[in-house]
């Protein structure tokens, strides 16, 4: 619950998110595979990994999709 959490979304690992621009191979849509001070997305159509800052992800993020509950993974000792 920070300052600005209207302006960074909230991320899972499983999510996808589809940007603004198309990647070079056409595909709009990626998977979060990463979680940190910067977000790792893989292109959903060639496969190819990027690491985007928080910030970066949110002005070119278009939409989000939450993975389902069953794709998440549980944390240890939970």
């Amino acid at each position: 619950m920070g300052y600005n959490d209207c302006m960074l979304p909230e991320l899972n690992l499983g999510d996808r998110v589809k940007l603004r621009k198309a990647h070079p191979c056409g595909g709009f849509t990626w998977k979060v595979v990463r979680l940190g001070a910067d977000i790792g997305l893989e292109c959903e159509t060639c496969a190819h990994k990027v690491l985007l800052s928080r910030r970066e992800l949110a002005h070119r993020m278009k939409t989000h999709f939450p993975a389902p509950i069953s794709d998440q993974k549980e944390a240890p000792g939970a």
